[in-house]
């Protein structure tokens, strides 16, 4: 097949669900023609080949960071992908595109999939439906609830990851669309752990670890008190990410006097992010909300216990006592006192980690690609009929 994917989002830009598509897209490559139109910002070069995918990337303005995108870039995004992808699909003969967020990206995918009449898949992200930590999050707004009713009906495929997004998507848009339900893949974790010395970690700390932007949504802030109540205890957070709260984050954890028990990686590679998972002891995350928390399942790959609030599509499958701890919504003393009992618990981490990683094989990326190669598969035929 002779695949396009939309996503204003695409590595070394933006988040989770950038990353997902990355992973699949190059799993996809090894079998089939695979494109990416994405924003081009930063440094970025305007087109490459990337592990068997090429990317054409598209001029947004007023981007400020590589974490997190603008309103402006996400518009000028949706306005230069559709200029560019007319273009592009008069060059190539696609059979199928996949749209990654409804939310901005929705429009470019449907108006490339109607100008030469081929199927278009949406893929839900999380955010492109609901994101509760965001006054301009879809499910508050009229139009952008009209909106993306509009693109559910008008889509060949919607594919949400969790059963909590597929909840909340017939809660707040009532299109009368039932999604497929394909959760995200994971890279198999096959590099060896990182050695604690070289990171400046010794063998008796507890790590605890957390992937995520520093944005509202996280509330990192929480995991700064947590490392606070309990710095008698031989601990140490790292947190892999950056965003736009993190001078705020350095701050908050100087004023708390815990700066020397925290590091911030900053983005790194994929290879690097595993070394850094499997040397560390449990993955802790204060998120408010995930459409499925990829960074949930890359810490149970690497056979950690979570600890993790009870809103959004890891409740799929971080299982309370399990292989991991599910605690209510902003119950930080809940969390912290089951964080403690990791802690002080050696034996309950390793079998909660093996359970983590019997779940997470589920979620390898091969199995993800080959549920997207199905459904391709079903909504080409569809339209032949």
């Amino acid at each position: 097949m002779k695949i396009l994917f939309c996503n204003y989002e695409y590595p070394p830009l933006g988040g989770g669900g950038g990353v997902v598509n990355k992973l699949v897209a190059e799993e996809l490559a090894k079998r089939h023609a695979v494109t990416v139109l994405t924003s081009r910002a930063f440094d970025c070069p305007e087109e490459c080949r990337e592990s068997g995918v090429r990317v054409f990337r598209v001029p947004v303005i007023l981007r400020k960071e590589k974490s997190v995108a603008t309103l402006t870039s996400m518009a000028s995004y949706v306005l230069s992908a559709i200029l560019y992808g007319k273009k592009l699909i008069k060059q190539e003969k696609f059979d199928v595109i996949n749209t990654y967020f409804s939310i901005p990206t929705g429009p470019v995918g449907h108006v490339l999939s109607r100008k030469v009449n081929i199927p278009n898949i949406i893929s839900l992200m999380g955010g492109d439906v609901i994101d509760p930590s965001k006054k301009l999050s879809p499910h508050r707004h009229l139009v952008l609830r009209m909106l993306n009713r509009f693109l559910f009906r008008n889509a060949d495929a919607v594919v949400a990851p969790s059963d909590n997004l597929i909840r909340n998507m017939q809660i707040y848009y009532r299109s009368g669309v039932m999604p497929h339900k394909i959760p995200f893949g994971i890279r198999r974790p096959d590099v060896e752990p990182g050695v604690r010395k070289k990171y400046g970690f010794s063998n008796d700390q507890i790590l605890i670890v957390c992937v995520g932007r520093l944005v509202p949504r996280k509330q990192m802030h929480q995991l700064i008190e947590l490392v606070e109540r309990l710095k008698d205890k031989n601990i140490h957070l790292i947190i892999i990410g950056d965003g736009p709260l993190k001078q705020a984050f350095l701050n908050e954890a100087k004023k708390r006097s815990v700066a020397d028990k925290i590091t911030l990686t900053g983005f790194i590679d994929e290879s690097e992010k595993f070394k850094i998972l499997r040397m560390c002891d449990i993955y802790a995350s204060t998120s408010q909300h995930e459409g499925f928390g990829l960074g949930f399942l890359e810490g149970m790959g690497s056979s950690l216990p979570v600890v993790a609030y009870n809103q959004g599509g890891h409740t799929d499958y971080v299982v309370n006592d399990v292989n991991g701890y599910v605690i209510e919504l902003n119950d930080l003393d809940g969390f912290i006192e089951k964080t403690e009992v990791l802690i002080n618990d050696k034996g309950l981490r390793m079998r909660m980690g093996t359970e983590g990683y019997r779940c997470a094989e589920e979620y390898f990326v091969d199995n993800y690609a080959k549920r997207y190669e199905l459904l391709y598969s079903e909504v080409i035929e569809n339209r032949r009929k």
